[in-house]
């Protein structure tokens, strides 16, 4: 018996049957979304720090990719609570909303591991990206205003905790808005 009442509840979420009406469903779907994400980009620094891998380099810059997909599939929960679809604000604002709760957790966390793991992993990971940018330096050189590229990347390294977290919420809720909007427009029906 508990067996066919499981399966039953996954295929109906499969198939995205309309739900009963709760309250809020923008937000209640939102919120689910967004923590479960900025979690789960929290887990990939700590996934990075614990393997001995740079927690702040580039392999986290992965982890941007969580929120505009999580958006999209806010965006696809959300057409459960509605029978004729939840209609483009709706779409969209679902989409925005969990984009911008994901970068927030995924911001808080990055800031509270930097501020916990200690100045020493930062000029560390600043080592390191200067070396990387070094040894791109030709690259930049050969293009128009490459120098003064060059230096303004150098130059703008984050470099305390709060550095590296207003980088890491600005990335996630770019790219988070950039893909709610055209899913929101796609997934309103």
């Amino acid at each position: 018996m508990v067996k066919v009442l499981v399966s039953c509840r996954v295929t109906s979420f499969l198939r995205l049957e309309p739900v009963k009406s709760t309250p809020s469903p923008v937000l209640r779907t939102a919120l689910l979304c967004g923590v479960l994400t900025g979690a789960l980009c929290l887990a990939w620094v700590l996934f990075l720090y614990f393997t001995g891998s740079n927690p702040y380099g580039p392999k986290r810059t992965l982890s941007s990719f969580f929120p505009p997909i999580a958006a999209v599939i806010s965006q696809i929960l959300l057409r459960r609570y509605y029978i004729n679809g939840p209609g483009l604000g709706r779409s969209i604002g679902v989409g925005l909303a969990t984009s911008l709760i994901a970068a927030g957790i995924a911001a808080a966390g990055l800031y509270l591991f930097a501020r916990m793991a200690g100045p020493e992993l930062i000029a560390q990971h600043l080592t390191e990206a200067r070396q990387l940018l070094i040894a791109t330096k030709e690259l930049y050189l050969k293009e128009a205003n490459g120098r003064q590229q060059f230096e303004a990347t150098l130059r703008n390294l984050a470099t305390t905790p709060q550095g590296l977290a207003q980088d890491e919420f600005v990335k996630k809720l770019l790219l988070g808005i950039v893909l709610s909007i055209p899913g929101g427009v796609f997934l309103r029906k």
